[in-house]
């Protein structure tokens, strides 16, 4: 079990915190090596980098190098400062946050409270049309959601500048993990005089003005980004690595051979036919962490057949979770809930199929596909829609297989390259999607509150009353047990619609250079801050 990023909100929210929880520390006895530059390997091409429109794993990799929020996570998870050196509430709904003095921007500038109002108003502007504008209504912060909606200006949000290092924000109701929140990109800041000088030009290596531990030198489009340290960081006398380099790779197999070859310190993954023989080769170098997301299957609930929820949990019941997760993806867990099993307080109850033969829900699975109207005679045809990735296509192909065999479906295959995936989703242009979510924050509402209604990250394009109530009073309870009763509710209610097939819990599998200390095995977020690692003279 790991620690909570909670768990420091729950001890006190002005306790002190010492100064080993921040950048790189580095082991007594250690001899750092001459050369301090790292190469990460990372998922994709970032298709932004505006902090503020992020809503990818791979921008968001780099995005906590070069920014950074009020708060940020260290090797366990835990809720340590970031911009923000302290913080204080006493009802949950009005937080209070105090800028640290020497935060600076990498130009020199200080980093000030009403950068935060700035960047936050920018976000939740209609015109701006931040695609995490929903993250900003799940905050809670006053009049979120009628900004967004156009109803109110964005003058009345629900956060101020008291001074120059002194942040207050006033939430609709009390949010008892909002602390933990404020970590997500949409509230990082960015630089007010760089946006107006060069508009949607500022995150260019030579415009942009960053506030992480890093700043950018140069970035070749689907070849690498390079970064280096930002000599005006905060704690820029703690960081270690120099340089940061990252990579794009499409192709495991790619990264892997890189690796190899020496020239990728750290994959973002492995191919899963090698898992075994690297396992055995590389046992050093081979590193599995839990991590807090869950891979899925959206059915788009707007189209036939899969308006009828017969249709979507025959497909969901004939998916053999164990095949997948411990055949084909090696050593994930199968999933039969939303919320990842790992999440801070909250085990969700088991649906009855979770229970139940891969034999018997195959039968049960036949049956339901036959009363929404499809056999054999009259197969149901869809097309199955996922990013590149030989990881998704193996998983892709197995499942269509397993649909195939047993309910007879004519499964069509629709890989994507990353962008034009990004597009097909946000227009909800698919039958059924690979998808995958990630909290961005360790309680279950990161999760759970994707398939509220409106949410523009609701892939499945699911609307249920009854859910919604359910999201709505597990978030207004205050105390946990109450808060976690109507979270097993809502569980309850998505596997009797299955809007989704969740299909199993991430371990993350990676490479990493034997030399690179610091790596963190116990951030179930899979947060791994540049800042935070350092290499070994051996």
């Amino acid at each position: 079990m790991f620690k909570s990023p909670l768990s420091i909100l729950t001890l006190a929210l002005t306790a002190s915190f010492p100064l080993s929880i921040f950048a790189a520390e580095v082991p007594a006895g250690v001899t750092l090596a001459d050369t301090q530059e790292l190469v990460r390997g990372n998922d994709a091409e970032a298709p932004t980098l505006n902090p503020l429109k992020a809503e990818g794993i791979p921008e968001m990799h780099i995005l906590r190098d070069l920014f950074e929020g009020l708060v940020i996570q260290n090797q366990d998870g835990s809720v340590v400062p970031g911009v923000a050196e302290r913080w204080e509430t006493k009802d949950n709904q009005t937080y209070t946050f105090h800028l640290r003095k020497d935060a600076k921007w990498s130009n020199g500038d200080p980093v000030t409270a009403q950068d935060f109002v700035y960047s936050l108003h920018t976000a939740a502007s209609p015109q701006f049309a931040s695609p995490n504008a929903w993250y900003l209504k799940l905050t809670g912060i006053k009049n979120a959601q009628a900004i967004i909606d156009g109803k109110k200006p964005v003058d009345s949000l629900g956060v101020k500048a008291i001074d120059a290092h002194t942040l207050q924000f006033q939430l609709d109701k009390p949010v008892p993990y909002f602390v933990a929140m404020t970590a997500h990109t949409v509230m990082m800041p960015i630089n007010q005089k760089a946006v107006k000088k060069f508009g949607d030009n500022w995150t260019k290596p030579e415009n942009m003005v960053s506030n992480g531990a890093y700043k950018l030198q140069n970035w070749v489009i689907n070849e690498r980004l390079e970064m280096v340290r930002n000599p005006n960081y905060w704690d820029n006398n703690d960081t270690v690595i120099n340089k940061v380099t990252y990579i794009p790779f499409e192709s495991q197999t790619a990264a892997m051979n890189r690796y190899l070859t020496g020239e990728v310190d750290i994959t973002s993954d492995v191919p899963v036919a090698m898992v075994d023989k690297l396992k055995k080769d590389h046992p050093e170098a081979y590193k599995i962490t839990p991590l807090l997301c869950t891979y899925y299957y959206a059915l788009n609930t707007e189209r036939k057949p899969f308006n009828d929820a017969r249709a979507r949990k025959a497909i969901s019941y004939t998916i053999m979770r164990d095949v997948i997760s411990n055949g084909i993806t090696k050593g994930n867990v199968p999933a039969y809930t939303f919320a990842h099993q790992d999440v801070a307080n909250f085990k969700a109850t088991q649906p009855e199929y979770s229970k139940w033969t891969q034999q018997q829900r195959d039968v049960e699975a036949k049956k339901l596909l036959k009363a929404a109207g499809y056999d054999n005679a009259n197969p149901l045809k869809a097309t199955l829609l996922y990013n590149t990735s030989e990881n998704h296509k193996a998983i892709a192909t197995a499942i269509a297989s397993m649909l195939h065999k047993n309910l007879g479906m004519d499964i069509t295959l629709d890989n994507q390259e990353w962008k034009s995936y990004l597009a097909a989703r946000q227009q909800r242009n698919f039958d059924i999607m690979r998808a995958s979510w990630c909290g961005d924050y360790n309680e279950a509402s990161t999760f759970l509150s994707l398939l509220t209604s409106g949410n523009d990250k609701n892939f499945p394009s699911y609307a249920s009353l009854q859910y919604d109530e359910a999201l709505e009073k597990a978030q207004s309870a205050v105390d946990l047990q109450t808060r976690n009763q109507y979270y097993d509710q809502a569980e309850q209610i998505l596997a009797q619609d299955m809007p989704i097939a969740p299909i199993y819990y991430f371990m993350q599998s990676r490479l990493v250079n034997p030399k690179l200390g610091g790596y963190p095995m116990h951030n179930a977020e899979g947060r791994i801050y540049s800042k935070d690692l350092y290499f070994k003279a051996k």
